[in-house]
């Protein structure tokens, strides 16, 4: 049996395991700094087993090494931002962090593959990726699963279709510089834009930048997690089902698209390894532009916060 581990059991992180455990994908460990939290939902999901049908054993803890062994570990764990907190504090914050479990994945999960959840994801993955000292292969973050299948639903709802007929693709940064690709975007095999009209078509690529905006406005506290969670389960499945499913993500580029030194949702192939393939699609001029300003947007987030953050 697989193990993965889900560090942060808060919304994210525990649907995650919902799903997960739905599947019968992998045994599975949370961990969390709250005493008793994991712990407790683990609990919870074990006795919902008899009725669920799943096999899976699900344990919580407050100690990293409960990770040992893990073949996927998924990084939920961070803070929302709170009154006068502005985005800088929050990202340092989250870097600290991210940064003491990295270390922790590294010296108890040597082996596994790391899927970033936290925001803001990009500089997260980096941190990630530089604390860890793992191949680029085996850090990623979930964006592009989430962002398409926003995509996906908006389609399928305006068309009156059934969502599964919809494939799309998202690329670029996670928020309002996100490029969802219509070109590449398909209702069993029709390509959308025969479906709907132009205008139309922008309102919903429109709508899925803001989707997850649209979901706080609504919270008033919180942002969303059951989308969220499925994407990270997708992810997970596709790594221990080896499915070699192409599937949008965001991962480290060098050179790819052109850019450099950056995390940046694209299509990939996902197997057992991690990240198996970058896949370089073919940009119109409007769509590499629009693919530039996104990565320009994430770029300097990075750069922002290494102006006060130096790693080490």
């Amino acid at each position: 049996m697989h193990k993965v581990s889900i560090i942060g059991a808060g919304n994210v992180g525990a649907t995650a395991v919902y799903y997960i455990a739905e599947k019968n994908l992998a045994d599975i460990v949370m961990v969390d700094v709250v005493e008793g939290l994991p712990q407790a939902k683990a609990m919870d999901y074990l006795h919902a087993s008899p009725m669920r049908q799943y096999s899976v054993h699900i344990s919580g803890t407050n100690d990293y090494k409960g990770i040992a062994d893990s073949d996927v570990v998924i990084l939920c764990a961070g803070i929302p931002r709170k009154p006068g907190m502005d985005r800088m504090d929050l990202m340092k914050v989250n870097v600290e962090i991210a940064k003491k479990a990295s270390q922790a994945i590294a010296e108890h999960a040597p082996n596994a593959i790391v899927i970033v959840v936290s925001n803001p994801l990009d500089i997260i993955a980096m941190t990630v990726l530089q604390e860890s000292g793992f191949a680029l292969k085996r850090v990623m973050g979930m964006a592009g699963v989430l962002d398409a299948t926003r995509f996906r639903y908006f389609i399928a709802e305006n068309l009156g279709v059934w969502p599964g007929d919809v494939m799309a693709m998202v690329l670029g940064g996670h928020g309002d510089s996100m490029v969802p690709m219509a070109r590449y975007t398909r209702v069993a095999g029709i390509p959308v834009d025969e479906l709907i009209d132009p205008g139309t078509l922008e309102a919903l690529i429109v709508r899925t930048r803001t989707g997850g905006g649209e979901i706080v406005s609504l919270l008033k506290q919180g942002s969303a997690f059951y989308a969220p969670g499925a994407s990270v389960a997708n992810m997970v499945e596709a790594i221990v089902k080896d499915e070699k499913r192409v599937t949008p993500v965001s991962a480290y580029l060098r050179g790819e698209y052109g850019y450099q030194d950056i995390f940046l949702g694209v299509p990939v192939l996902l197997g057992k390894n991690g990240i198996e393939k970058i896949i370089e699609l073919d940009l119109s001029p409007e769509e590499k532009t629009a693919l530039d300003e996104s990565a320009a947007a994430v770029k300097d987030g990075v750069d922002t916060l290494r102006s006060f953050y130096a790693p080490g």
